[in-house]
């Protein structure tokens, strides 16, 4: 079998509270294949963003292992993250957050405005490059975003509920978008509270129960990723049975 994209073995998490240990997550084994896009969807609480945090490399857990590609997991190292809120730099253009994640990323100078170009053509704004971040509305700041995470090429795509501040219309499209992301190397981890979204853009989902959590549901979504339009793909009866599925783990561990 081929090396794990993502592996969490024994993984248990705590944070203090006083004198006192409070359990967040786990114990928890995990496995994210290449090319595999995984929703972790789960009650508030239940340890999601925790989850992406020790993934990412940005906390060590206090029990278990945690490895990407074979090893500990380093910020910026071979994964992209998408949070929330898009968190650009404002006195930038579009292109310029982009630009200067390029040059993190030791992209040289004289490739970087194709390369941005790409990127903002891959997240449907080649256009608007040259716009400031004020000018231009919160989705597309987040498809800014998502070109940023991308700039590194990374392995692994970390996005932390990145549409929940968005209205229901921009946030379909941006499913849309983002549900091509993965490939033949490419995995993204996806962590949301809507089980509709996690339905659509999953090809497995994980469902986490209440604190500390654990894994209550691993679903595969054989749900065919390509040549189905959105609204046919949503409105499918097999799309109702794995929502219903989800949805009914989501009740059981929320209390």
């Amino acid at each position: 079998m081929a090396e794990p994209l993502v592996e969490l073995t024994g993984v248990e998490h705590r944070y203090r509270a006083k004198r006192t240990e409070v359990p967040v997550l786990g114990p928890l084994d995990l496995r994210v294949d290449r090319g595999e896009f995984l929703v972790v969807v789960g009650p508030s609480g239940s340890g999601k963003s925790t989850l992406l945090r020790l993934i990412s490399g940005f906390e060590r857990p206090s029990t278990g292992e945690v490895l990407v590609l074979g090893r500990a997991p380093a910020p910026g190292r071979d994964v992209g993250t998408v949070f929330q809120q898009p968190r650009l730099f404002p006195w930038q253009t579009a292109g310029g957050n982009v630009g200067t994640a390029l040059r993190w990323a030791g992209v040289p100078r004289a490739d970087r405005p194709q390369r941005t170009r790409e990127l903002l053509g891959q997240v449907g704004l080649a256009e608007l490059g040259a716009r400031r971040t004020w000018e231009i509305s919160g989705g597309q700041q987040q498809r800014v975003a998502i070109a940023r995470a991308l700039a590194a090429r990374p392995t692994l795509l970390l996005m932390d509920e990145p549409f929940a501040a968005l209205d229901a219309l921009t946030r379909e499209r941006l499913q849309e978008d983002v549900r091509s992301l993965t490939d033949g190397d490419r995995g993204v981890v996806f962590v949301t509270h809507s089980v509709d979204e996690a339905v659509f853009l999953a090809d497995r989902v994980v469902v986490l129960s209440d604190r500390p959590g654990r894994v209550a549901l691993d679903l595969p979504v054989p749900l065919p990723r390509s040549g189905v339009p959105a609204d046919q793909l949503r409105g499918s009866a097999e799309f109702a049975a794995l929502r219903g599925e989800v949805a009914g783990a989501v009740r059981a561990v929320a209390v």
